[in-house]
């Protein structure tokens, strides 16, 4: 695990995946476990995906202010996400279901596809708590069985009508609370390991310049760029996931 050309394709694999969730403000573990899954077993992907996961979140989701706003209007679904987890803990079983993966795949790309040809959901303020707490519970059981935070989490999320920064600084805090409990329950399953430590960091920062660079793009583009960008990557993230589930 610690071979300098292990440590090179985690460096470059963090660095590719930053990049992308700088620009659409998702993705680093969709790319991230995707591509390390082909070198390693995906528990180890996701094992060393927690730190880079954790930090680049909270980094996204501070980022603009008016956190605990958001935190107040998000709490359904952020509290959905943790009863999700403990669920996918307790019912669902151990290790990576390609079946899973391969329809949570398709289910972005549907989701892309709409959102390319103009169709867009949106949530009435009166249906937000509910519908947040059932999108969390499902998010937190498809974290658990995936690795993936992305759906419906997503989704519905962008269905609250949040302009361009809000929204990725939304899909943040999400995250974060995602990245939390997949710790948990890694860690409840034994899978994380201080062997885990030194490609942890590589990816961490190799994480940190990617996203870094990727926020810069994402700030010079207009809004309409922005939202095509954004469903262009959900659409590819969806193949890819589709893809590597089927494969």
């Amino acid at each position: 695990m610690d071979s300098l050309p292990m440590l090179a394709a985690i460096a470059g694999t963090y660095l590719l995946a930053g990049f992308v969730k700088g620009v659409i403000g998702l993705g680093l573990p969709t790319v991230a476990i995707g591509l390390l899954g082909l070198l390693m077993a995906p528990a180890q992907a996701a094992a060393i995906l927690i730190g880079p996961s954790m930090v680049t979140n909270v980094w996204q989701g501070a980022a603009g202010g008016g956190v605990l706003a958001l935190a107040r209007r998000m709490w359904p679904l952020l509290t959905g996400i943790c009863i999700g987890t403990i669920i996918g803990v307790v019912l669902l079983p151990s290790g990576s279901s390609a079946g899973a993966t391969a329809w949570l795949g398709v289910a972005l790309v549907v989701y892309a596809g709409l959102g390319l040809v103009n169709i867009e959901f949106k949530v009435p303020p009166r249906n937000e708590s509910w519908l947040g707490m059932l999108a969390g519970i499902a998010t937190g059981a498809i974290t658990v069985a995936t690795g993936i935070f992305a759906i419906p989490g997503v989704p519905f999320i962008h269905a609250l009508g949040f302009d361009r920064h809000k929204l990725v600084q939304a899909l943040g805090l999400s995250f974060t609370v995602s990245t939390i409990t997949l710790a948990m329950a890694l860690g409840y399953a034994g899978e994380m390991r201080l062997s885990l430590a030194g490609p942890a960091t590589v990816a961490l920062g190799a994480a940190a310049v990617g996203m870094w660079l990727g926020q810069a793009v994402r700030g010079k583009v207009k809004a309409e760029t922005f939202r095509r960008c954004f469903f262009i990557g959900i659409l590819l993230l969806g193949a890819h996931l589709a893809l590597r589930g089927l494969l």
